[in-house]
């Protein structure tokens, strides 16, 4: 397992933007965390009341924004205008290219959201985009927010990968079963949790391989993470 502790990540500080890096990206280069497997980015970014991304360019990569606080308003150059919340997952394919904005409408209130970007399995796909609620926990635990074929009312990736949510109680585990040569990617955002032994806070991440399963019990105050399953 190769753990990624929070305090670790890159940071870029700028006036309206506090964003940190789990792996490589703009500014900040580290070889050892250019990514894992197809997942190539998971910023953390905090934006200051009325700042935000202005319009620029993206290709190639499938981006997933979770709002943690806050709200977002979104507009690309497919024609789409929309405010992200808390509860809610956005995607957008960029394809053969595509434009977009991304500002914090408050003028008293941060907004607190995480930017994930995922390799396509292939190149030339045509833009797209999607938003829609956050579905509930299925059985195991585990709420499906995106996936390659929309499952359990996700959104859909062009990637043969899973992005889950699981919110634990106090000393709740999950367990979620990997597929062969399959990894998995699990992020912390509030509590803590016991995984393969090592103990990890907000912030933290580990990669998981050649295990047939990510097993993880919650500290006394829960736990809200992320686990990506990837190829």
């Amino acid at each position: 397992m190769k753990v990624r502790r929070g305090f670790e990540r890159g940071v870029t500080r700028l006036r309206w933007l506090d964003s940190r890096h789990t792996f490589s990206f703009g500014g900040y280069f580290d070889p050892d965390w250019m990514g894992f497997r197809t997942l190539r980015v998971l910023n953390d970014d905090t934006v200051a009341p009325g700042g935000g991304f202005g319009e620029h360019p993206h290709r190639e990569m499938e981006i997933v924004s979770l709002v943690l606080d806050g709200e977002l308003e979104h507009r690309d150059s497919m024609g789409n205008g929309s405010v992200i919340r808390p509860g809610e997952v956005q995607r957008m394919s960029a394809g053969t290219g595509l434009r977009h904005s991304e500002m914090n409408p408050s003028g008293n209130r941060e907004t607190r959201f995480l930017q994930i970007w995922i390799e396509p399995r292939e190149a030339g796909i045509e833009p797209g985009y999607e938003q829609t609620t956050e579905p509930g926990p299925g059985a195991d635990g585990w709420a499906t927010l995106a996936s390659p074929d929309g499952r359990g009312g996700s959104v859909r990736i062009h990637q043969n990968a899973l992005l889950r949510r699981a919110r634990l109680a106090p000393g709740g585990g999950a367990v979620h079963g990997l597929g062969p040569g399959r990894g998995a990617w699990v992020h912390l955002l509030a509590g803590r949790i016991t995984l393969a032994g090592s103990e990890l806070g907000p912030g933290d991440a580990a990669g998981i391989e050649d295990e047939p399963a990510v097993r993880l019990v919650a500290g006394p105050e829960g736990a809200d993470l992320l686990l990506f399953d990837l190829q």
